[in-house]
């Protein structure tokens, strides 16, 4: 083997990144270790702190940065469930990078500082970073956008007034940062760290590949059926911090070029598997604004960052929150196999709980929802404790076309009434041929006794789950039969 041919092996087998403005390069790394224990125990970065090790509480904050197209974009993540290997090619910023080398504070830093919006301090990385990440990507943001921001961060002594005032106040100190005069100089390095073929690690006995071409995800899948396929690693994650799982061979998508495209066309939005609920989100509001809002509640901005469609949709959680509106809307899932695709509908795809069709060595490679139609009216209804940063105890979704004023199709499917995210077959039959009245959906409201037998556990009993999912419906009919009410503009229930 040649001089350059063990340069290639070499690189192929090492990851690099760049830690703030410093390439790293590791090549025996444990594929299972997460972003927060590297930080923390080998590079002595101790400003990102652990909290809760399941990505709720934002304590342990980074930023990502990557190149796209003529800048680079920088966006908030949790470092406790994010695996290192997932670094390759990125830029990782912590806490302790953001103050200029003079030692002058970022703006976030700063503000955070002048507004006493710090106690016991151990939040506060965490929230820093979270108010970096905006800064770097949007001017002057909104009030609620600011709520939307840090409801991923958690802080139990200094309440949030302070906190949200900073991110305000931040924007009014003029000029821009280190980060943003050296993006010229940063997207070059970004790109000249780019992966061009397939990244191969090995540690402690594990594997871990990230391919770059949809092709080679499809051969690695093949060739190690029993793989752990590796999206946003929002659940997969957990699986290493809290059941203390040890992931033998993980396969990630999030290099792959075609499972990061979305686009709409011949009637479908067609979401790859890797497209983050970030980027997802705008293009679904376009076309179905409460669902847009109902991603605006998916978990965090952290979690929507770093979690994707495909993920959520191949995890088969019976409380997953897109599930249910994606079912209710007609979606299907393409899945690949080697060479060979097969579509299914998404109905069709959950067999029982976390029991999914996907067959040995089979993917998902991309979600396809119908585009909105002049005859359909939609709505989605997340029913949980808290309005933000919370699992849904109900969730439920309705896609209906009327005929004049009967029901010519409807569809309804609920979340968290049974073990995998649920069509009410029984309640749509009652509805269909209908009138869309206030007596038909009466009738309807109890076919969902022969739907659904929903469980009591920490998040509803069953009774109240029943009682929910039949007033949903009857929110549903109020919404669309009163004309000064637009379903798209209507909030949600919590």
């Amino acid at each position: 083997m040649g001089p350059k041919s063990r340069r290639r092996e070499a690189q192929i087998g090492t990851i690099r990144f760049l830690l703030n403005d410093q390439v790293r390069e590791l090549d025996a790394v444990d594929p299972n270790m997460t972003v927060l224990n590297y930080l923390r125990g080998v590079e002595r970065k101790t400003g990102t702190k652990e909290g809760c090790a399941e990505g709720d509480c934002g304590a342990c904050t980074v930023v990502l940065g990557q190149a796209d197209g003529n800048r680079v974009r920088y966006r908030a993540v949790n470092a406790c469930i994010l695996f290192v290997p997932v670094l390759d090619g990125k830029q990782l910023i912590t806490v302790e990078d953001l103050a200029a080398a003079d030692g002058t504070p970022h703006p976030a830093q700063r503000a955070i500082s002048e507004l006493s919006g710090s106690q016991c301090g151990f939040c506060t990385p965490g929230f820093v970073m979270s108010l970096f990440a905006l800064h770097a990507s949007e001017p002057k943001p909104s009030r609620q956008r600011i709520n939307d921001v840090l409801a991923g961060n958690l802080c139990r002594c200094t309440g949030y007034r302070p906190i949200i005032e900073a991110a305000q106040r931040m924007y009014g100190y003029g000029g821009g940062d280190r980060f943003a005069a050296r993006q010229k100089e940063t997207l070059k390095r970004l790109k000249a760290l780019r992966r061009r073929g397939t990244l191969a690690l090995e540690a402690k006995g594990r594997r871990y590949f990230a391919p770059t071409t949809l092709n080679e995800m499809a051969r690695l899948c093949k060739a190690h059926p029993d793989a752990c396929i590796l999206a946003g690693g929002t659940d997969v994650g957990l699986w290493v911090t809290k059941e203390h799982r040890d992931l033998d061979i993980l396969i990630y998508t999030g290099n792959v070029r075609e499972l990061a495209k979305l686009k709409v066309a011949n009637g479908h939005i067609d979401i790859g598997a890797a497209v983050t609920v970030t980027d997802a989100m705008d293009v679904i509001a376009r076309h179905y604004p409460r669902f847009g809002e109902l991603l605006r509640r998916f978990a965090s901005v952290q979690i929507r960052n770093s979690g994707t469609i495909g993920g959520n949709v191949a995890n088969g959680s019976p409380i997953g929150d897109s599930m249910p509106a994606l079912i209710a809307l007609g979606s299907s899932v393409v899945l690949r196999h080697g060479p060979r695709f097969r579509e299914v509908p998404l109905d069709d795809f959950y067999l029982g709980y976390r029991e999914t069709d996907l067959r040995p060595g089979e993917f998902v490679e991309r979600v396809r929802v119908p585009v909105k139609s002049a005859a359909r009216r939609f709505g989605a209804y997340k029913i949980s404790k808290r309005f933000d940063q919370d699992i849904s105890g109900v969730l439920g979704a309705y896609a209906l076309e009327l005929d004049g004023g009967q029901v010519r199709d409807i569809r309804i499917c609920y979340g968290g009434m049974a073990a995998v995210p649920k069509r009410a077959v029984r309640c749509e039959k009652a509805l269909i041929g209908q009138s869309w009245s206030d007596g038909a959906v009466a009738r309807a409201m109890q076919a969902l006794d022969a739907d659904f037998q929903p469980l009591t556990d920490m998040r509803a009993s069953a009774d109240y789950r029943m009682l929910v999912a039949k007033n949903l419906l009857r929110k549903f009919w109020m919404e669309t039969t009163n004309p000064g009410v637009g379903l798209d503009v209507v909030s949600y229930g919590s």
